[in-house]
């Protein structure tokens, strides 16, 4: 099988200062959108790029009249979905959340904060893939249900039962973890 290079020449002028631009200051929100989804860290640069090649290829279909953070969040979302179906991803791994504590806070603040954001980061990856994806757009990036639906290309009803079930599951898994924890 022979690998296919692209010159830049064969590229049309236009889509690449665009596309470069999208990638370098989307870079990371992809990347974080993948972590959410429960991609190992091991694995998100190389799904990260997987993602922004299908952009490329897709990018003179988008409608620049919409946000684009909604349309990459759809392709992270597929990519990642895929990445979970194959059969070497079907072990689950413990997610920890990467150490976000303030430098200038107290010890005892830094430690609280990091064990509720590795409590938020466990609970998350408990909730199934389809309800975590509409949880993290509607939560985390603040859009509405019929965007979502939009975004996911399903009926805003579904989207709206997604919301209120993952809502559930996280709480859910909010409670147990503590429980395992012995806190109240």
């Amino acid at each position: 099988m022979t690998r296919r290079v692209w010159k830049r020449a064969e590229l049309p002028p236009a889509a690449l200062p665009s596309f470069r631009a999208h990638f370098e200051q989307e870079f990371s929100y992809v990347r974080n959108v993948l972590r959410r989804l429960g991609v190992p860290e091991r694995e998100l640069e190389d799904l990260t790029q997987q993602v922004f090649l299908q952009v490329h290829g897709q990018l003179p279909r988008f409608d620049t009249s919409r946000p684009l953070r909604p349309w990459l969040f759809a392709f992270a979302f597929n990519a990642a979905s895929n990445h979970r179906s194959l059969a070497r991803h079907r072990v689950e791994l413990c997610v920890v959340a990467p150490e976000m504590a303030d430098p200038v806070a107290p010890a005892d603040e830094q430690l609280i904060t990091r064990q509720e954001l590795e409590l938020a980061e466990l609970a998350l990856a408990r909730v199934s893939l389809d309800r975590r994806a509409v949880l993290l757009l509607h939560e985390i990036e603040g859009h509405s249900i019929p965007e979502i639906a939009q975004t996911l290309d399903i009926p805003v009803n579904t989207a709206y039962s997604r919301l209120r079930l993952a809502r559930q599951e996280y709480e859910l898994a909010v409670r147990r973890l503590r429980a395992q924890r012995g806190e109240s």
